[in-house]
C-alpha cells in the first residue's frame, strides 16, 4: 500500500507500496540421510549402465571359479578322447575339442578358478605389503620415509613379470597356487605404496588428525584408526586394476610354461597349448583368449568407474 506522509515542514513525502514476502531460511533438513563420498559415488555408479554391466560380467565368472559345476557337468581331463581332436560343436559340447580332444568350454569353466585364485591372493599380498610400507612412510616421515621409499623404488625398479618368472624357476619342484601368487605380489606392491603414501600425507594434515593427537593417542593408534580409514579411497581403486593385471600375470607366466604346470586348469595354459593347431583349428586360442580379454576388461572398467566416482571433481564434469 502507498500514503502520503506528512513531515514538520508541511511537505507531503510518497512511501512506495509494500508488497508483503515471506522470509525463507536455510535450514537443515533432518529427516535426508547425510550425504559422504561413499553415498556420493554409490549414486553416481548405480546410474551408469557400463558399471552394471562389469559388475554382471565379474559375477559370471566369480560363479564359474565358486561354482563351476553349475555352467558345465564335463569334467575338463577326465573325457579327453583323441578322436574329438580339434573336432567341432556337438551336443553337450558347445564350443568343440581340443588338440588333445579335450571340451573347449569346461576347461575354459574351470580355468576360471586358477585364474582368479591366483589373482585374488596375488593382489592381497601386493594390497597388504603396499598398505604397510606405504602407511608407514607418509604418515611418519623422516629418515623411515627415506628408507622405505628407497625400498620401493627397488621394487619398482624390478618388473614383477621377470620376477615371478626367476621364483618359479627356482621353486619347480613346488609350483602351487600360493607360489605363483607370492611371485606376483610380492614384487607387484611398490605401486600400491606409492598411492598410499601419497593419499597419506595428504590426510595427516588434517584437523582432526591435530585433534586426535591432542586427545592424547599415540601415533600408531592415529595412524590406524583415523588416517588408514580415510585413505582407503585410492588402495580400493587401484586394488581392482592390480586385480585385472595379476590375472593377466597368471595368465602370461602359464603361457610361459613357469606357471602351474601343463596339467593345470588356466586359461593360459590353454592359449600355450592351442599355438601348435592354430591353422587348422582357430577357435580352441579364440576361445579363451576371448573370456580373458572380457574378464580383464571387466575389471579395468570397473576399477575406472570407481575412481571416477570417487573423484568429486571428475562426477562434476559429467
Amino acid at each position: 500500500m502507498s500514503s502520503d506522509v506528512n513531515d514538520p515542514t508541511g511537505r507531503n513525502h510518497f512511501v512506495a507500496p509494500v508488497k508483503e514476502a515471506t522470509l525463507v531460511v536455510d535450514a537443515v533438513r533432518v529427516d535426508e540421510k547425510p550425504s559422504n563420498l561413499w553415498t556420493d559415488a554409490w549414486t553416481d555408479l548405480r546410474r551408469r549402465p557400463t558399471f552394471w554391466g562389469s559388475v554382471v560380467v565379474v559375477a559370471i565368472v566369480l560363479l564359474m571359479a565358486i561354482w563351476p559345476t553349475l555352467f558345465t557337468q564335463t569334467p575338463p581331463n577326465d573325457n579327453c578322447l583323441l578322436a574329438n581332436s580339434n573336432g567341432g560343436p556337438m551336443e553337450g559340447h558347445p564350443l568343440g575339442f581340443t588338440f588333445l580332444g579335450c571340451d573347449i568350454w569346461a576347461r575354459m569353466v574351470w580355468g576360471a578358478r586358477t585364474s582368479l585364485v591366483v589373482g585374488l591372493l596375488a593382489t592381497l599380498i601386493g594390497t597388504v605389503i603396499g598398505l604397510i610400507m606405504g602407511a608407514f612412510a607418509g604418515f611418519y616421515g623422516g629418515w623411515l620415509d627415506s628408507l622405505l621409499s628407497r625400498v620401493g623404488d627397488i621394487f619398482f625398479s624390478i618388473p614383477y613379470i621377470l620376477a615371478a618368472v626367476v621364483v618359479m624357476s627356482v621353486f619347480s619342484t613346488n609350483r602351487n597356487e600360493f607360489t605363483l601368487a607370492f611371485a606376483i605380489g610380492g614384487f607387484a606392491w611398490a605401486s600400491t605404496a606409492r598411492v598410499v603414501r601419497a593419499e597419506v600425507l595428504r590426510v595427516r594434515q588434517a584437523d582432526f588428525i591435530t585433534a586426535s593427537r591432542a586427545l592424547g593417542q599415540s601415533r600408531f593408534t592415529t595412524m590406524v584408526t583415523h588416517v588408514i580409514p580415510n585413505a582407503i579411497a585410492p588402495l580400493l581403486v587401484i586394488t581392482t586394476l592390480s586385480l585385472a593385471a595379476a590375472i593377466v600375470a597368471e595368465a602370461t607366466l602359464s603361457f610361459l610354461g613357469v606357471g602351474l604346470g601343463s596339467g593345470t586348469m588356466s586359461w593360459g595354459n590353454d592359449i600355450s597349448q592351442a599355438q601348435q593347431s592354430l591353422r587348422i583349428a582357430p577357435m580352441a586360442l579364440i576361445y579363451p583368449s576371448l573370456i580373458l580379454t572380457v574378464t580383464v576388461l571387466a575389471f579395468i572398467l570397473l576399477g575406472e568407474l570407481v575412481r571416477d566416482a570417487l573423484d568429486p571433481r571428475a562426477r562434476a564434469r559429467r
